[in-house]
């Protein structure tokens, strides 16, 4: 949704025969790497595409990559997100790549979240990128290249994936959810243009009761004293003696919350620098204008960074310790 460059660069690869051995898609969460990564890759084995470089979405390769189940795609991730990807796994796949395709004409390999694979994990990419097998299409996709091996990027094409501007991924979830624009411009806001987010969101059937919540306690936790911030961690992060899907929970709840957190600090950045009205969340513009009256554009762009770099972690913190390090950062504001 919104790439269209994008899809337009990868659909002219196909036509003209000039498809890479290597692709990096890099962005931050929910821009779209993972949709279109997969989507190129049923570009790449369609049966019955409409026009070259495009997909069906009905022959036999098409479901089956929907259903991540086409025995010529293997995909390869960190066992939960921000968690560490390490050789083995690598190793295993790069083996499977080697092999000639089973169906298709070449095999496809989807790398999701690289940067959290460790150093070994990343040399062992890069052997194969050098001498990568003739069959065989690499998809990787990132947060950021700065969070790679430069010898890994430098061998892949590039596409940097950037959040939408409100405005187009209103218009696209309008068209794609069949939704209100108002309701649709309050999901475009409060992702900050981040498509996967925004759908993820639309699908929360407690979305408004769970965002306000979290921004109760946002504007609470500001005018608390310490011991207050501990409690509220304490009530929380209820780890003791919980099972891991409890854990799981726990971990998709604290990511939506540091969304919403994300969205009034977004707020307040504009606010804070009298770049407009566009709030996400116009039904705490009082208490968004006074924050915005004591904190400064760049305190509230540190705290939006802070949020960003505790959900990346919250597949391999200690919960408990990450959410008091977040909160014990919020600046007092009586």
């Amino acid at each position: 949704m919104g790439h269209v460059w994008a899809v337009d660069l990868l659909g002219e690869h196909i036509r003209s025969g000039g498809v890479r051995h290597a692709y990096l898609f890099t962005g931050p969460a929910g821009v779209g790497k993972r949709t279109l990564a997969l989507n190129f890759a049923r570009a790449l084995t369609c049966k019955n595409p409409p026009s070259p470089g495009d997909f069906c979405g009905e022959c036999r390769p098409c479901k089956m990559i929907d259903q991540q189940q086409f025995p010529d795609l293997v995909i390869l991730e960190a066992d939960t997100i921000g968690g560490e990807l390490k050789v083995d796994s690598v190793r295993e796949l790069l083996h499977t790549m080697a092999l000639t395709p089973y169906e298709a004409d070449r095999r496809i390999a989807l790398l999701l979240r690289f940067q959290e694979a460790n150093e070994n994990a990343q040399n062992a990419l890069l052997k194969t990128l050098e001498e990568a097998p003739g069959k065989s299409v690499l998809l990787v996709t990132a947060d950021t290249p700065e969070n790679l091996l430069p010898t890994i990027v430098s061998r892949c094409e590039l596409l940097r994936l950037r959040p939408l501007a409100v405005d187009a991924l209103a218009d696209g979830l309008v068209e794609r959810l069949s939704i209100p624009r108002t309701d649709a411009l309050r999901l475009a806001r409060i992702s900050s243009g981040r498509p996967g987010i925004a759908l993820d969101l639309h699908t929360d059937t407690n979305l408004n009761t769970n965002r306000q919540q979290w921004m109760d306690h946002l504007f609470s936790l500001l005018s608390e004293d310490l011991r207050q911030r501990f409690d509220f961690v304490e009530k929380q992060v209820k780890l003791k003696n919980s099972s891991k899907e409890e854990r799981d929970l726990l971990r998709m709840r604290l990511r939506e919350g540091f969304i919403f957190w994300q969205s009034l600090w977004r707020d307040v950045l504009l606010r804070s620098s009298g770049l407009g009205d566009e709030l996400a969340n116009v039904d705490y513009r009082e208490k968004i204008d006074m924050l915005a009256g004591s904190v400064s554009a760049a305190e509230a762009g540190d705290q939006i960074n802070r949020i960003e770099t505790a959900a990346y972690r919250l597949g391999s913190a200690n919960l408990q310790l990450l959410v008091e390090a977040l909160v014990m950062g919020f600046p007092a504001v009586k």
